[in-house]
């Protein structure tokens, strides 16, 4: 079922509501519904649903959403679970649009509550109702108004709109916002989010000319794909900020990779977050402290930052907060220092931060702050001020707001330390709209989150595009996929692999089976000495450890005795072992070493990791991560960011290597994984990289399927 955005319209701006399991009784839920929606100033029709009752507030009520006489947009139903279904039923006789279902007793019951909840679905599609919920707390739009939901109803209106899974920290930060003074444009509780989910919301609030930022608490997402290209789309006119619930390690994994072992907890997360263009955030102050900076303040233009404070101390923790924050301590210009000599007494700090003393007027605050506000090396400002015996709190708050409508493409953020000195300031900012913060850790972060996404934005318009290769062989791939998989193997062999990957355009080392000593002899002359032989073996990962390598052999007689050597060893130390044999490589010369690995995430789908190889991989985990498929720029990006680019570039007059093959690499392997979605696991280790020029080339690879 599809939502277009005029749709969802009637969902949130609704003609009509029917509230069906309204009630008299003010301690139940049925009644608080009700009772919101004609409290909060709602416009349209409201239609009380109730077989027991002639009146509910004032309000004629029907016996059931069939008797109404009039269209309905919205059902709210907040009936026991056993009815919901029913009411469902007709509801879609009705031709009801929307159902918010408040009701609980479904897939999170457990037991019968699962097939009641698919049950309902079946119901919802059959009769084209989008369904909120079930198990939710409601919706609110600030802006109709609507408060179709058991909430406590904040009239303040703002840019910032909210979608969580859970209905209890909805409710708090709703009463809690209503106390500070917070505006939203939309609240939505998704509940169990059997139907309508948080990208369908998101992709809605995108284009809501009432949001400015889109604020997600999630502990689950229901399709990780569509998510990250609705989330990018979004991102691209306004900041999508997540809090995620249980992102740890959800229990241990046998990952037969290096890829897969390193990508737990929350990398997929991550990686998906950047593609997308979204902010992550561990701490619920995190996400409303940048809700307000993000509704109050525009998006600096770059991340060089001044502060202006009374007090030293707070000063100079918030210049080292800017910088542990990624931020630039702003250096001004010529002029700005000339002019703050000038006007400033001879004990006041003129270079950033600017430190205006304790005896500071709000005048001094005045001349210092418009002085950084002009100055072009400036693009954020810090003001912080304690509450001095001379300090004027109130004044001085007046100043911060007159110069930020004079300097409006700036942002402006504020840090009052104190308590009841500074209150009534602090009430001066927060009507218009300038964030301020207990301590100056908040704003600095704040800032830095501005900052972020304007990164964020330019980085998704980046990796808009992607390349395409042509020259792959994706039924051969999947040729030798199937015959592994006909053996009930998830593991292919190490012959296998390569020719996987060599069917996606992939240099790898000539490699065969051998299931005799003959056949080891005879595929080793053809290869050419010197060669390597590696035990075959679905069942054993680390081939070193059971003795199950040897290289370096140079003669028919080393590939006959290496041959018995390595069988007899695998046996000892890996008797369970299958074992289909021996592979047989031409040894190679040796180039620089790197991994390029993929472990496939339930949610997210393909994530691609690249750094340094060989033994090194896991000593330092110096890798990088991105989801794929990956475009040009990302496949460049991984190697940069990552110790190993170092190492190619030429490390201490060493030549540079092929870097260019290696981008290539990375997006043969994307295009492969990609093209073949069942690939679950796979690391290319150690990939040999030559010089400049010389391209590179998969001395071991790994392949796991679903």
């Amino acid at each position: 079922m599809q939502t277009a955005k005029s749709d969802m319209d009637r969902l949130f701006k609704p003609r009509s509501v029917a509230v069906i399991g309204a009630s008299r009784d003010p301690k139940k839920l049925g009644f608080g519904i009700l009772k919101n929606i004609v409290d909060c100033g709602y416009k349209g029709s409201v239609y009380p649903v109730n077989p027991q009752a002639d009146q509910i507030l004032g309000l004629k009520v029907y016996k059931s959403v069939l008797e109404i006489p009039d269209e309905v947009d919205l059902a709210v139903i907040v009936v026991p679970a056993p009815a919901v279904l029913d009411v469902m039923e007709e509801c879609g006789k009705k031709s009801v649009k929307y159902a918010v279902i408040i009701s609980a007793g479904f897939k999170e019951a457990g037991g019968e509550g699962i097939e009641r909840e698919r049950r309902l679905i079946e119901i919802a599609k059959k009769y084209g109702i989008r369904v909120v919920g079930p198990n939710c707390l409601g919706i609110l739009d600030m802006y109709t108004p609507l408060n179709a939901s058991f909430a406590y109803w904040s009239n303040y209106k703002g840019g910032i709109a909210f979608i969580s899974q859970s209905g209890a920290l909805l409710s708090g930060i709703l009463d809690w916002a209503g106390k500070v003074g917070i505006g939203f444009s939309k609240i939505v509780s998704l509940g169990n989010k059997a139907d309508l989910n948080e990208v369908d919301f998101i992709e809605y609030l995108g284009e809501d000319p009432e949001t400015k930022v889109i604020l997600l608490y999630l502990e689950s997402i229901a399709d990780g794909r569509k998510f990250v290209d609705v989330v990018s789309r979004a991102t691209r006119k306004k900041p999508v900020v997540l809090i995620m619930g249980g992102i740890t390690e959800r229990g241990a994994r046998a990952a037969l990779s290096h890829t897969g072992a390193m990508a737990a907890g929350g990398v997929a997360l991550k990686a998906a977050l950047r593609k997308a263009g979204a902010l992550l955030v561990e701490t619920p102050t995190e996400l409303y402290d940048l809700a307000i900076a993000f509704d109050y303040q525009p998006i600096p233009l770059g991340s060089r930052v001044a502060v202006v404070t009374n007090a030293g101390g707070p000063g100079v923790i918030t210049t080292d907060l800017l910088t542990a924050r990624g931020l630039a301590v702003a250096e001004f210009a010529k002029e700005t220092i000339s002019y703050l000599k000038s006007k400033l007494p001879p004990m006041a700090a003129v270079y950033n931060p600017v430190d205006v003393i304790g005896d500071a007027r709000a005048d001094r605050y005045a001349v210092a702050l418009e002085a950084v506000l002009r100055d072009p090396n400036v693009d954020g400002v810090i003001v912080i001020l304690t509450p001095q015996i001379v300090t004027e709190p109130e004044e001085t708050a007046k100043v911060i707001v007159e110069l930020h409508r004079k300097y409006p493409t700036k942002p402006v953020l504020a840090s009052f330390i104190g308590g009841e000195k500074v209150s009534k300031a602090i009430e001066i900012l927060k009507e218009s709209k300038i964030p301020v913060y207990e301590f100056p850790d908040r704003a600095v972060m704040a800032l830095a989150g501005l900052c972020r996404y304007r990164e964020l934005r330019e980085y998704v318009l980046k990796i808009v595009e992607h390349v395409e290769l042509f020259d792959v062989d994706r039924s051969r791939a999947l040729e030798v996929i199937e015959e592994a998989k006909k053996q009930n193997r998830r593991v292919l062999l190490e012959h296998e692999a390569k020719e996987v990957v060599k069917s996606y355009g992939i240099p790898v080392a000539p490699t065969k089976l051998a299931t005799s000593e003959s056949e080891a002899v005879e595929i080793a002359r053809k290869l050419g000495y010197p060669v390597v032989l590696k035990i075959a073996s679905p069942d054993i990962t680390h081939k070193s450890d059971v003795g199950g390598v040897l290289v370096n052999l140079k003669s028919d007689e080393e590939v006959a005795e290496a041959f018995r050597t390595i069988i007899l060893n695998v046996r000892r130390y890996a008797p369970t072992a299958s074992i289909h044999g021996v592979v047989v490589q031409r040894m190679v010369p040796m180039g620089r070493e790197v991994i390029i690995g993929v472990t496939k995430d339930p949610t997210f789908g393909h994530i691609m990791m690249f750094g340094l190889g060989g033994i090194y991989t896991e000593l330092f985990k110096d890798v990088s991560f991105r989801l794929a498929p990956l475009s040009l720029y990302e496949a460049r990006e991984m190697i940069t960011e990552t110790k190993a680019y170092a190492l190619l570039k030429g490390f201490r007059g060493a030549p540079p290597a092929d870097i260019n093959s290696v981008i290539n690499i990375l997006l043969r392997t994307s295009k492969l994984v990609t093209d073949i979605s069942q690939i679950a696991e796979m690391d290319i280790n150690p990939l040999f990289v030559y010089e400049e020029g010389m391209g590179s080339i998969a001395v071991d690879v790994k392949i796991v399927v679903e």
